[in-house]
C-alpha cells in the first residue's frame, strides 16, 4: 500500500513537470508531428479492425431481439448512441493503452537503459521536453481522432450487418444516425478521449523515463504501462460518465 501511494505521488509530480515543460520554449512542433505519425498512424490497422468489428458484432447481437418485436428500424438509433457515447471511446481507449502505452514505455525504457537520455542531457538537450512532452501531446492529439475514426467504421459495420438482415439504404441508415445524435451525446464522449490520450501518454512516458538500469526493466516498464494506462482509462471513463450525467 505504501508503494502505491509513493508511485501515485511520483506520477503526480511527473504530471506537474509535464505542464511546466509544456509552456516553456522551445516548442518541439516537428517532433510532436513525428510522434503523432509514430504512435497514431501505426495504430490505424488495429483500431480499424476493432472499430469495424465492434459495430458489426453489436448489430448482429441486437437484430434478432429487435426483430421479434418488429423494431429493427430502431437499430441505427441504438448503435449510434451505444458506439459514440460509450463503447467506441472505451474500447479504443483500451486498445490505445495497450498499443501506445507499451510502445512509449518500451522506447523510452530502451533509451534509458542504453544511456541515450543521459547523452541528451550532456548535449544540452532537454530530454524531458524532447521525449516526454512530445509523446504525451501526440497521444492527446491522436487518441480522439482514432476514436472518431473507429466510431465511423463501427457504424458502417453495423450498417453492413443490418443490410443483410433488413432492407435499409446506406443513406437512410446514416441520416437516422445523425438525426439521433445530439450535442449532449457527442461532446462528453469527445472530451473524455483527450483525457484518455493524456493518461496513456503520461503513464507510458513515466514508466519508460523512470526505467531501472537493466534490459529486463524495459519489459517491466512496457507491461506496467499497459496495466496502469488501462486502469486510468476505465477510471477516467467512470468519472466522465458521472460528470456528464450531472451536466447534461
Amino acid at each position: 500500500m505504501t508503494n502505491f501511494f509513493i508511485a501515485t505521488w511520483d506520477l503526480w509530480n511527473f504530471a506537474k513537470k509535464f505542464f511546466i515543460a509544456l509552456f516553456r520554449r522551445p516548442v518541439e512542433v516537428q517532433e510532436t508531428i513525428k510522434q503523432c505519425f509514430a504512435i497514431g498512424y501505426k495504430s490505424l490497422p488495429l483500431v480499424s479492425i476493432t472499430g469495424f468489428i465492434i459495430g458489426l458484432t453489436l448489430a448482429l447481437q441486437i437484430i434478432p431481439t429487435l426483430d421479434k418485436f418488429g423494431a429493427v428500424s430502431l437499430i441505427p438509433q441504438m448503435l449510434s448512441i451505444a458506439i459514440v457515447r460509450e463503447i467506441g471511446p472505451v474500447i479504443i481507449g483500451l486498445i490505445c493503452a495497450g498499443k501506445m502505452g507499451s510502445g512509449i514505455g518500451a522506447e523510452l525504457g530502451s533509451m534509458k537503459v542504453t544511456e541515450q537520455i543521459d547523452a541528451m542531457e550532456v548535449s544540452a538537450v532537454n530530454p524531458f521536453k524532447f521525449l516526454v512532452v512530445t509523446r504525451v501531446m501526440a497521444a492527446v492529439i491522436t487518441v480522439p481522432i482514432l476514436v472518431i475514426y473507429a466510431d465511423a467504421l463501427g457504424l458502417f459495420g453495423g450498417y453492413l450487418a443490418m443490410s443483410v438482415n433488413a432492407d435499409m439504404t446506406l443513406k437512410l441508415f446514416f441520416s437516422t444516425v445523425f438525426e439521433t445524435l445530439t450535442f449532449e451525446d457527442v461532446l462528453p464522449a469527445t472530451i473524455k478521449t483527450f483525457f484518455f490520450g493524456f493518461g496513456i501518454g503520461l503513464v507510458g512516458s513515466y514508466k519508460g523515463f523512470n526505467c531501472s538500469r537493466g534490459t529486463e526493466s524495459v519489459g517491466i516498464a512496457a507491461n506496467s504501462s499497459v496495466v496502469l494506462a488501462s486502469l486510468l482509462v476505465i477510471l477516467m471513463d467512470l468519472i466522465a460518465v458521472q460528470i456528464s450525467s450531472i451536466l447534461f
